[in-house]
């Protein structure tokens, strides 16, 4: 079983390249072939493919089968799992952007002729 510390670096590693942010940018609007997802790139069907295979790794997109088509379909999961990891940055650097504000008053106020 993959802890969740290697399921979230799994996850920001597979964000991390621009073509897999548009592939599941894509697979937002809905299911999609390899051929569908290809189609926006200059790059050969093994390459979509392999950019796949890292999101499916990372368990962003599943594979299903119906007769000849293979839909990839976008997993919200652990997306949802590096949103909350981030939230609690998000709140660190939101506390850290309100003391620098306090600070910026505070010297404005004391340049300020009285």
């Amino acid at each position: 079983m993959v802890s969740d510390q290697d399921r979230l670096s799994s996850v920001f590693a597979a964000l991390a390249d621009p073509t897999r942010r548009a592939i599941l940018a894509r697979l937002s609007a809905g299911e999609a072939t390899v051929t569908e997802l290809a189609e926006p790139f200059s790059m050969s069907l093994p390459a979509i493919s392999k950019h796949l295979k890292v999101l499916e790794r990372a368990g962003l997109i599943s594979r299903g089968r119906n007769a000849q088509w293979r839909p990839c379909r976008i997993e919200a999961e652990p997306l949802g799992e590096a949103s909350v990891w981030l939230e609690r940055y998000r709140q660190l650097w939101e506390h850290s952007f309100d003391r620098l504000a306090d600070h910026l008053r505070e010297i404005q106020a004391e340049g300020e002729p009285r």
